[in-house]
């Protein structure tokens, strides 16, 4: 079996891999572009917004929280979502390394 225990990767690198994998459903990428576009929401909105069942949607959001790509905060009887954005710096900062490194070396490899 291949080495998949995560106390064998640093704390960032589990971070970014956290981060990576909320995002790696495409229902999960829609609801981060529609957040970004309306800045916040109740889940009904998303769910009129993509052709999900609310339960379906409702398990996307958890996803998206847990990972700690969104926030939700109780207003009523309902959860009104939006980025965290802390989270988002942290895919950037971690993107803009990789394009550093790989503009440096773009004469140096294949």
């Amino acid at each position: 079996m291949g080495a998949t225990k995560t106390e064998h990767f640093t704390d960032k690198q589990n971070a970014i891999a956290t981060l990576a994998k909320a995002l790696g459903h495409p229902a999960r990428v829609a609801i981060m572009e529609y957040l970004m576009k309306v800045d916040t929401c109740i889940c009904g909105d998303i769910v009129n917004e993509l052709p999900l069942a609310q339960p379906t949607v409702s398990q996307h959001l958890k996803e998206l929280k847990t990972a700690g790509l969104i926030k939700g905060s109780i207003e009523g009887n309902a959860i009104c979502y939006c980025i965290d954005e802390k989270a988002l710096d942290k895919l950037q900062s971690y993107f803009a390394k990789i394009s550093t490194k790989l503009e440096k070396k773009r004469n140096n490899c294949c």
